[in-house]
């Protein structure tokens, strides 16, 4: 369960800047594995940042553009706020109503009533 501080303070940080949301984060780089050739396997292009204030962590690995990968980290991190921040809908049970239960009921008369004439028990 997420706690109503850890919701206010996302819903605070999506309201800010770009700018003002990197300097609340931690930001490290690191050396991204995969495809890319010398270029992504001796520079520190991919981006992790670390949200302090909710502990939300994102990292950015699949260009080789340590500026590109900021951009993307810093994307991903504001759908992840967004989706902290969110409050779902309380859900209200409801009863079915009374003519749903009667067409349930009729429909299962007429069932088995069809299951009755194909044993053929006359």
């Amino acid at each position: 369960m997420i706690s109503d501080e850890l919701r206010a303070s996302a819903r605070r940080a999506l309201a800010l800047p770009d700018a003002a949301l990197l300097a609340e984060c931690e930001e490290s780089f690191f050396v991204g594995s995969g495809p890319g050739g010398q270029h992504r396997n001796k520079t520190e292009s991919a981006v992790r940042l670390v949200h302090g204030p909710t502990g939300v962590t994102v990292t950015a690995t699949e260009r080789r553009s340590q500026l590109q990968n900021r951009e993307a980290a810093l994307a991903r991190l504001r759908d992840r706020l967004g989706a902290l921040a969110h409050r779902p809908k309380p859900r209200r049970p409801t009863k079915p109503t009374r003519g749903s239960k009667e067409r349930r009921i009729t429909e299962k008369k007429r069932r088995g009533e069809r299951k009755a004439t194909r044993r053929g028990w006359d």
